[in-house]
């Protein structure tokens, strides 16, 4: 059989779209990552987010030596948590969902980007090398706020990067002659132990705790407020609760009795 030479160059021609095709698709998979959310990811119900384990408190999380997952809810018309720290030198999994409608999880300057529908887990992993902000954006029209939907991921050095949650509990008022429990909870969420201290300033004062924490455990450390520490001009003494580069603040009102019923005095009128 006689094959024209046009034919052969078509064949040929043919033979290496396919082939660049299959190439093409093949590094998109493998090379850079590049996967579809399918029925093989994981699902959740956007309903009940609140109560789901993994994304009841979206986070940052040490599953090993360098390597981290980030639970993240995309919401109109943010992402939540924001921002996300992690470390340099650092593999790095997102696990993230939608809360009401479809949106997406771009990592500018980055092949990360993927559809982020309501329901479905989509599952990305990236190395991040050196310190870095990179910004995040919803590239799925989500509503009329959509063009401003963003958030940030910080790529931290080594040596500034910890996974402690610090949150206090002190009242917000007191009465006057008695004392104040301010109680402190403090979680070490690296694998690694953590020695540090809790600083409680108020009214003048200063008191400090030791705090020692295997990784992954929490503690609470109570500080009881004398009340002569409360005296104070001003009825709002202010605090602040200080546990390495974590600070919380706030203010406890002191009540005086006489407060309470200075406005009976002169109340009274002639019938």
């Amino acid at each position: 059989m006689n094959v024209h030479t046009y034919e052969k160059l078509w064949l040929i021609a043919a033979m290496v779209l396919i082939v660049g095709f299959i190439a093409t698709i093949t590094y998109g998979s493998v090379g850079l990552g590049i996967a579809m959310v399918g029925d093989q990811q994981e699902t959740v119900e956007p309903t009940e987010l609140a109560d789901d384990e993994r994304f009841g408190e979206p986070r940052v999380e040490q599953i090993g030596d360098d390597e981290y997952e980030v639970y993240v809810v995309a919401q109109t018309f943010s992402f939540q948590p924001d921002p996300i720290e992690v470390p340099e030198n650092s593999q790095v999994t997102f696990h993230v969902t939608a809360r009401d409608v479809i949106h997406s999880f771009s990592l500018a300057g980055t092949n990360v980007n993927t559809m982020v529908i309501p329901g479905e887990v989509a599952e990305m992993t990236v190395e991040f090398d050196d310190p870095e902000v990179y910004g995040v954006v919803c590239n799925e029209y989500c509503g009329p706020d959509h063009h401003n939907m963003e958030g940030q991921v910080h790529v931290v050095p080594e040596d500034e990067f910890d996974l402690t949650e610090v949150s206090v509990d002190a009242p917000d008022e007191v009465d006057a002659g008695e004392s104040a429990t301010v109680d402190v909870t403090v979680e070490n969420r690296m694998l690694d132990g953590l020695e540090t201290t809790a600083e409680l300033e108020i009214g003048g004062e200063t008191s400090v705790e030791e705090v020692a924490l295997e990784g992954g455990e929490a503690t609470e450390v109570t500080f009881t407020v004398d009340p002569e520490t409360l005296e104070a001009d001003d009825s709002d003494v202010e605090w602040a609760v200080t546990v390495d580069d974590h600070e919380e603040r706030g203010t406890v009102t002191v009540i005086d009795a006489g407060d309470e019923d200075g406005g009976d005095d002169g109340g009274e009128t002639d019938e």
